[in-house]
């Protein structure tokens, strides 16, 4: 068993709830885009930006976006402990997953509540 200070979770039981349920809060917001994308084949910016100024669609977008961070995460630290061994390599490549993650929850959020 790996043990590392870069895993976040506790076990490998809410690695898997983890990635289980942000791959499905993943899914929901894809058919959900997919669905506006559908009802509404004459996109315009001003439909675009209406729909992004409603409260509820800037929450589901947020919690996907947190989702996507977990999902990340999860799936590359699994992959990094099964193909990485040298712990300073395996170390320095989740430095890089930790730090792209980061940029995009805050270029996610900026774009989402224009900040």
């Amino acid at each position: 068993m790996v043990k590392s200070i870069t895993n976040l979770s506790r076990s490998g039981v809410s690695d898997w709830l983890v990635q289980r349920v942000s791959a499905v809060l993943l899914a929901l917001y894809t058919l959900f885009m997919l669905g506006v994308f559908w009802a509404t084949p004459d996109m315009t910016y001003e439909l675009w930006r209406q729909l992004f100024s409603t409260f509820w669609v800037k929450i589901f977008t947020l919690v996907t976006l947190l989702a996507l961070v977990g999902h990340i995460w999860v799936g590359m630290w699994t992959v990094a402990t099964d193909y990485l061994k040298n712990a300073w390599v395996r170390f320095l490549v989740l430095c890089a997953v930790a730090v792209t993650a980061f940029v995009y929850l805050v270029a996610g959020v900026a774009a989402v509540w224009g900040v």
